[in-house]
């Protein structure tokens, strides 16, 4: 007798598909406490939540929030609804070093400019465990150099009509270095038929160097 196959929606639901990566190579276990920076409603947090991760999240969006608790309601009662903060990415309430795992799936590229990204990053470096990872979906102009154009700073237009933050990769290895971060794999970028780039970047937490130089410039 076989087995019902596993229904992957229902468990998985409209995660990311490179966050879903992470799991299938074993990085995200039970027991971690998870943060999900900019979470919106929760896209990729069902898995954690059916199966008893220590999930939290932030969102400027209070009704997005909602979302999220209402979907906490729902698959993991047990998780205190106040896990879920209506707050800025830049500016979280969260102890110091709370967490194994940051995630940050699309939220990077709304940044106004250069400070405030940075700004986002240092807080979640700041909240992450030393030996915690950090796994980032970002727009960037890798592959798509010839086909944006500028705003002012890092802000372009793209060729979807969208108005995003873009980093590239020498900003993502430069910032990396100035964290004194691991790289657990390369950075990888899909572009999506030429009308806009999306980065993976997937860092781990030093154990040695575990405020990551917040007073660097990385762009100095």
């Amino acid at each position: 007798m076989t087995s019902s196959p596993l229904n992957l929606q229902e468990w998985f639901g409209s995660i990311d598909i490179y966050l879903f990566d992470q799991f299938l190579k074993g990085r995200i276990v039970p027991g971690m406490r998870v943060l999900d920076a900019g979470c919106g409603a929760g896209r990729n947090l069902v898995y954690l939540l059916k199966s008893g991760f220590a999930v939290f999240g932030v969102d400027e969006s209070s009704g997005a929030v909602a979302e999220t608790r209402r979907l906490v309601s729902e698959l993991a009662p047990h998780l205190p609804l106040e896990n879920f903060r209506v707050e800025p990415v830049e500016r979280m309430s969260y102890a110091d070093d709370g967490f194994d795992l940051v995630l940050s799936s699309a939220v990077l590229h709304f940044a106004r400019d250069e400070a405030q990204w940075q700004s986002m990053v240092l807080e979640m470096w700041r909240v992450l465990k030393p030996g915690g990872i950090f796994f980032a979906r970002l727009a960037s102009s890798i592959g798509i150099e010839n086909k944006i154009t500028l705003i002012d700073g890092r802000r372009y237009h793209l060729p979807d009509g969208s108005e995003r933050f873009l980093v590239d990769e020498t900003m993502l290895l430069s910032f990396s270095a100035m964290l004194g971060a691991e790289f657990i794999e390369p950075i990888k970028t899909t572009v999506v038929q030429n009308m806009r780039s999306m980065t993976t970047w997937c860092l781990r937490k030093s154990k040695r160097n575990t405020r990551g130089g917040e007073s660097a410039n990385p762009s100095a």
